[in-house]
């Protein structure tokens, strides 16, 4: 037998007490939205830590810049 606040028959009353008060059409749907607002706050999440953790930016990084795989020919030069 469990014990503390979560034993096997605390989750069984609530099951019971949900499926009498939302009845047995509604819970899944309950269900769904909950896990939909649960994956976008967790993707909210990820895109603050991406906000925090930026990608060097070329004008503070010189070594961020493209560098060219061979100089300018001469004829670019004359134009």
């Amino acid at each position: 037998m469990g014990t503390g606040l979560v034993s096997p028959w605390h989750i069984a009353i609530l099951a019971i007490v949900l499926l009498i008060a939302f009845g047995p059409k509604r819970l899944p749907e309950m269900g769904r939205s909950l896990g939909k607002g649960l994956r976008e706050f967790k993707d909210s999440l990820s895109e603050t830590h991406q906000e925090h953790d930026p990608q060097p930016n070329a004008k503070d990084d010189p070594s961020a810049l493209p560098t060219p795989s061979s100089p300018p020919a001469e004829r670019d030069l004359i134009d």
